[in-house]
């Protein structure tokens, strides 16, 4: 985004650090002032930048399976009427936790989802053959065993705090960035395809 600042991104890495910080704190811990922090967060929380959701630890919920769903849809696409279902469908199945499109692995379509046991997983691809099947070439799956003692990384955003901190002090990113969006704009203006 343009028009961040580095002391954003430090705000970001702190946030996903511990959400419960305050300006005040923040202000310590960056070594900026509290109202600098205060106008900052303000104007990342009204462009929708920065919003707050608890964290939880979906293992010790019940949560046994976290599953990657992957599909690719067929050559005919859904219309509007048809779309309509699929609302209903992602209302009632709030384990969906991200539902979106891409590209790899021969698969255009995927779904992260969270399931208490395999049958709730099982009843879950169930239904999503039935409403998507006419769309879809046979999606697949890889299962993830939360209750597993092999896992390296739990599942959790904090760990993309130090990437965010990474960006906001590397000066080369933020000047690499710069010329990107001068080259973007300069692009647009010359009215020339620009790059993504």
């Amino acid at each position: 985004m343009k028009d961040l600042k580095p002391i954003d991104y430090g705000i970001f890495a702190e946030l996903v650090k511990n959400p419960r910080l305050s300006d005040r704190q923040l202000a310590k811990i960056l070594k900026i002032s509290q109202p600098t922090v205060t106008r900052r967060r303000g104007e990342l929380e009204k462009k929708g930048l920065l919003d707050y959701t608890a964290i939880l630890d979906i293992r010790k919920l019940g949560f046994e399976i976290l599953a990657i769903t992957f599909g690719k849809l067929k050559s005919e696409e859904p219309n509007d009427k048809e779309v309509e279902p699929s609302e209903d469908f992602l209302s009632r199945h709030p384990e969906m936790v991200l539902v979106s499109s891409g590209r790899g692995l021969n698969y255009d379509r995927v779904v992260l989802s969270v399931h208490r046991s395999y049958s709730d997983f099982s009843q879950f691809t169930t239904e999503l053959r039935q409403q998507w099947g006419k769309y879809l070439v046979d999606p697949e799956s890889f299962i993830i065993s939360l209750q597993s003692d092999k896992i390296l990384r739990d599942f959790t955003l904090k760990h993309l705090a130090k990437a965010i901190s990474t960006r906001k002090k590397n000066p080369e990113t933020l000047a690499k960035s710069a010329r990107a969006r001068k080259t973007t704009k300069t692009n647009t203006h010359l009215g020339l395809p620009t790059s993504s």
